[in-house]
């Protein structure tokens, strides 16, 4: 693991900005849950609460012109980045007004105006994707730096080495970010990842690696501050190992069995949602009010983005048919 250098403290614009990008993955996780809870929605769902602060930080240090591409379990990732709510409803509820026109659901939502590229449901397959992404940056000349988001069970996916080997190779713009959050799948850490780190895997790839705590909003923009930094002046890519905790089985409905009730209990104890709100309230970068106001505004923004999506019409026929083959052919 690679020691990080010494990177600017965040502004209290930049800690209320980081607040209000996980306060709106919260909230916007809480309310698609209470939604399947009431049958307005039927879809596989995979929360990601518990892991706001590590693409808060990350797209806090972003612009639109950067890219992410993330994964079926990254909604929380969108959401950091900006990608409006209204057309992201849309899509996980199947309708044509959706980011995809309701064809992709909640496993494959885009969004390039703000830089959300690609969500995937193949394990892996957003680090080649973001490979190319950042050769393209590359080639046009431009500083655009590209995010691959991904889970601990992902970097033992032949992906993962292929990837970090190219974009080392060829120095390019790309930040790999792995979301470790103890649990690939239904499987624990330790029962299928040979290294204690996954950041050690670095050094094999001649580039920087660092294991960062992924539920503190300070470490996490000094990591993100100096990989964005080596990738826009050319210097190549950088590994973060982001550890975390998800609060909910891997998908919902999950018993979560292959956690234990002490660890789930002291991961929720530990929530860095109340506990950032709490610091940036002590520190004096915000007041109660205008944080409980932040609140208020957020969940009028979720609850008019699932209105507009519930009473967006599904897709015709015709429109299922739609960007299938670049001409159909007729069975």
């Amino acid at each position: 693991m690679a020691e990080q250098s010494n990177s600017p403290a965040p502004s209290t614009e930049t800690l209320v900005d980081i607040y209000r990008r996980m306060l709106r993955i919260e909230r916007n996780d809480d309310t698609i849950r209470k939604a399947m809870r009431q049958g307005k929605l039927i879809m596989p769902y995979y929360s990601a609460r518990g892991q706001e602060v590590i693409p808060s930080a990350i797209s806090s240090l972003l612009t639109n012109d950067d890219m992410i591409c993330t994964i079926y379990r990254g909604i929380h990732d969108m959401v950091a980045k900006g990608m409006p709510l209204r057309p992201l409803w849309a899509e996980i509820a199947g309708r044509v007004d959706g980011t995809c026109k309701g064809k992709g659901g909640p496993m494959h939502l885009t969004h390039p105006e703000t830089g959300v590229m690609v969500t995937t449901g193949i394990v892996g397959s957003s680090m080649p994707i973001a490979n190319g992404l950042g050769w393209a940056a590359q080639l046009d000349g431009s500083k655009r730096v590209s995010i691959a988001y991904f889970g601990d069970g992902a970097s033992n996916i032949g992906a993962f080495h292929e990837s970090l080997n190219l974009a080392s190779l060829w120095k390019l713009p790309v930040i790999f970010v792995c979301q470790n959050n103890g649990f690939a799948e239904h499987t624990r850490y330790e029962n299928g990842t040979s290294v204690d780190f996954i950041s050690k895997r670095a050094i094999g790839y001649g580039m920087p690696g660092f294991t960062v705590d992924g539920n503190d909003p300070w470490a996490m923009y000094a990591a993100a501050y100096e990989a964005i930094r080596r990738a826009r002046d050319g210097e190549g890519p950088t590994l973060l190992e982001c550890k975390t905790f998800r609060f909910l089985g891997h998908v919902l409905g999950d018993d979560d069995k292959y956690m234990t009730k002490e660890e789930k209990a002291a991961a929720i104890a530990a929530d860095p949602l109340p506990i950032f709100r709490a610091r940036l309230i002590a520190e004096g970068h915000a007041t109660e009010d205008q944080l409980t106001k932040m609140q208020a505004d957020i969940q009028a923004e979720v609850d008019d983005a699932m209105e507009f999506g519930l009473a967006s019409a599904y897709p015709s026929l015709d429109e299922i048919r739609r960007d299938v083959f670049a001409t159909e052919i007729p069975a």
